[in-house]
């Protein structure tokens, strides 16, 4: 199957920054679309930022400017560059990748999750 390894969280000021990056391995043919997704306490999971295999991002309006998705698709990687932190930005921060697999199989592979936390 698929294996996601995420890396990057931590503990930070308001205005400062964080790069998180997850790494994809296992039976993988290609892989589309890769994003990033945060859970916030007491809050649903959201879409913080995609980006597919040509290239094209997509970003929730409350990062946009703040924040950048990239991937290296030689490496099965994706990361987010984290800018200009605001406290709301405040959450665990997941990893999704959907991909093709060997098998001809479609997979929604998730990370483990990884906390970021912006502190006032």
């Amino acid at each position: 199957q698929v294996q996601l390894v995420e890396s990057g969280g931590g503990l930070v000021q308001a205005g400062g920054s964080l790069r998180l990056s997850c790494a994809a391995s296992g039976n993988i043919f290609s892989i589309n679309t890769m994003g990033w997704y945060r859970q916030a306490p007491g809050k649903q999971r959201e879409l913080v930022a995609s980006i597919t295999g040509s290239g094209t991002t997509n970003y929730v309006n409350s990062v946009k400017g703040r924040f950048t998705i990239s991937r290296d698709s030689a490496k099965n990687t994706v990361s987010l560059q984290m800018n200009s932190l605001k406290p709301e930005d405040t959450a665990v921060y997941y990893c999704n990748v959907n991909c093709l697999l060997r098998s001809w199989r479609t997979s929604d592979a998730w990370g483990q999750g990884t906390q970021v936390t912006v502190s006032s």
